[in-house]
């Protein structure tokens, strides 16, 4: 596959490594990479100190010689921008969607095709399968978050870095949530924030946020604070039918 990588708008050193990356990608991969996908906060130009890189390559076929060519590059740009990438067969995609129906909820939300053919367009969710693997997801993350709490909440470093990593999956959910219940938000932050604010627990959010881009404080009760909005979240999201 030829073309440049549409990489506007992004922070120099992600633009450099991920040009890199992509272009060993077409190389060795050639027609059988189908598309690039740009997705999370790097599609929303929302990268934070702890944020991963993720990329989504849509294959016409798995290829392990191909792949085996591009692994130096892989290795160099996880070290350089902590990219991750998930590859799947485009025909895999309708059953990737319907399997992991928030992961791939999410994406479609948040995402950047950068290289090739809009594969995400017409790809469709169900609605049962978005709902079933939301609230267990949300269970998961409660679960979770109380076990943090228990065993870590202690350790101001650590509640830092558990915040920061919760914030992604936790406003994923939200925007998910609002989109079924029929009321979608603007971005997933913004779905987070509204559902904080409904629920009494802006603070949360807050705090949420400002570990992400990596500052805390009064660490136990932060948490604390997090796993109540989980719990409420998990709850509101049991309405759904």
């Amino acid at each position: 596959m030829g073309g440049e990588a549409r990489l506007d708008a992004l922070p120099p050193q992600v633009e450099s490594a991920l040009s890199a990356f992509l272009a060993a990608a077409q190389q060795a991969l050639s027609n059988n990479l189908v598309s690039a996908i740009l997705f999370g906060s790097a599609a929303e130009g929302r990268l934070g100190p702890t944020s991963d890189v993720n990329l989504l390559l849509v294959l016409r076929e798995f290829a392990p010689e191909g792949l085996a060519r591009m692994r130096d590059a892989l290795l160099t740009a996880e070290a350089a921008i902590k990219l991750r990438v998930m590859l799947v067969r485009e025909r895999e995609l309708p059953q990737a969607a319907e399997l992991f129906a928030q992961k791939f909820a999410d994406i479609m939300r948040r995402h950047r095709t950068v290289v090739g053919a809009e594969v995400l367009a017409s790809l469709k969710i169900p609605r049962p399968a978005e709902i079933f693997r939301l609230r267990q997801i949300l269970l998961n993350l409660v679960l979770r978050l109380r076990e943090a709490f228990f065993t870590r909440g202690h350790r101001p470093e650590q509640v830092a870095r558990i915040l920061a990593d919760t914030l992604g999956p936790l406003r994923a959910v939200c925007a998910t949530l609002l989109e079924l219940e029929g009321r979608p938000a603007s971005d997933s932050t913004a779905a987070l924030s509204d559902i904080a604010q409904s629920l009494g627990l802006q603070s949360a959010a807050t705090h949420l946020m400002t570990a992400h881009a990596g500052h805390t404080s009064e660490p136990a009760d932060a948490l604390l604070q997090v796993v109540t909005l989980a719990e409420r979240v998990a709850h509101r999201a049991a309405q759904l039918s």
